[in-house]
């Protein structure tokens, strides 16, 4: 079997709810081996979050945390107690990468600071997630990903402009820009490291790769003044623009035409009717109609199987996009079926469990979720024996004293 790109690489992890967990399952998924540290005193909440396995309730049947997890080793810790904190040293002086996405000041507080760590372990990558970062009057705001994407205006770019802001329905700062900037941060480091033998402090304030993702906002305000507002679906150089129903209950389907041809094309895949105005054959024509061409598209797309009308658009040139639901996707999307990007682990608790796979593939050979998600503390004995090298005793020992909790 073809090593796994990171196979061999350690982390200890004390991220835990959104983008820091993401990051750190990116790791594990290309084969680090990764140490979530938890403790039933101070459990990620994450594990408390619904939906549950066979809507069961319990702390290792959350499917939120499972999949923000896959790949991962679990220990608890009580790291208010000296000897829980003694413990961590241990494991860090082994380690390549210690991960947290606190705010500033907590690991400090705990005594896995960056200074006292690299006490230990001068080669150490040490990476910090807060919401901005370690320095500067807001350092210390608590922030997750909803929070970021109001501080940041992407929520305030969302929906339609004579309307309140809708967002996007889920914490997008959590799963594509803060998790892949920091993993990829990561890389980075662990690549110096590899020719250097140097560790790294990152501090990564997580609003900044959420700013990078809408460059235009941003620099058109910083140079121009100019605020960006909601513009729903539509979009400049681009009539029509915009999500239209398809058959079935609550179906639609995307379409944008960039293009005099591409509306040709359209017209013709739909038929003239309610959309034969001459005046609607240029792009300034369209844009000045945009309102009246949405309805009369609107009562012609209904009346198609939106599959079938995406499959024959998309073949003539023009952009288009079934609006899918989840079950679309895991069951019915034929790109992500033939990147095998949905895999089904068996879980110890809650059965053959569904994981997200990598976005991304190797020619070398695949990566994505190795192992389901760890029950909390499952890995107790075999991390604190071999990383931490505590004895089966004095496990025991400290178990019952909450210090291993």
């Amino acid at each position: 079997m073809t090593e796994l790109p990171l196979s061999g690489v350690k982390v200890v992890d004390f991220c835990w709810i959104g983008a820091g967990s993401y990051t750190t399952k990116i790791l594990a998924d290309l084969g680090a081996d990764v140490v979530k540290v938890e403790s039933t005193k101070s459990l990620d909440s994450l594990r408390l979050a619904s939906p549950y396995a066979g809507g069961i309730r319990g702390i290792n049947r959350s499917g939120y945390f499972a999949d923000r997890n896959s790949s991962k080793r679990s220990i608890t810790i009580n790291m208010k107690d000296p000897r829980g904190v003694a413990i961590v040293h241990d494991l860090v002086r082994e380690c390549d990468i210690v991960a947290n996405n606190f705010r500033p000041g907590t690991m400090e507080k705990l005594g896995i600071g960056y200074d006292v760590l690299r006490e230990i372990n001068p080669g150490l990558i040490f990476i910090g997630m807060s919401m901005n970062g370690d320095e500067g009057p807001d350092r210390t705001m608590l922030g997750y990903g909803i929070t970021i994407a109001a501080l940041t205006g992407f929520l305030g770019l969302s929906g339609y402009p004579d309307r309140e802001p809708t967002g996007t329905g889920t914490n997008f700062p959590d799963h594509i820009p803060n998790p892949c900037h920091g993993a990829f941060a990561i890389m980075c480091a662990l690549r110096h490291k590899c020719r250097t033998g140097e560790g790294q402090q990152i501090d990564m304030a997580q609003t900044e790769p959420m700013l990078s993702l809408m460059p235009v906002p941003t620099m058109d305000y910083l140079v121009n003044g100019r605020t960006v507002v909601r513009a729903g679906n539509r979009l400049e150089g681009l009539a029509p623009r915009g999500v239209y129903p398809v058959q079935g209950n609550d179906r639609w389907i995307a379409i944008s035409i960039a293009s005099d041809a591409q509306w040709q094309v359209l017209t013709a895949v739909l038929g003239e009717e309610n959309l034969g105005n001459p005046a609607w054959s240029d792009a300034e024509g369209r844009r000045a109609a945009e309102d009246e061409i949405d309805r009369a598209l609107a009562l012609r797309t209904i009346h198609h199987d939106g599959y079938a009308l995406m499959l024959d658009l998309q073949a003539k040139g023009v952009a288009a996009g079934v609006v899918q639901n989840a079950a679309d996707l895991i069951d019915h999307d034929p790109q992500l079926k033939h990147r095998k990007h949905w895999r089904y682990l068996p879980h110890k608790e809650m059965g053959l469990s569904l994981y997200n796979g990598a976005p991304f593939q190797f020619v070398s050979g695949p990566v994505g979720p190795r192992f389901a998600a760890p029950l909390l503390g499952e890995h107790n004995l075999d991390v604190l024996t071999q990383d931490a090298g505590l004895t089966v005793r004095q496990i025991q020992e400290l178990s019952e004293e909450d210090v291993i909790v």
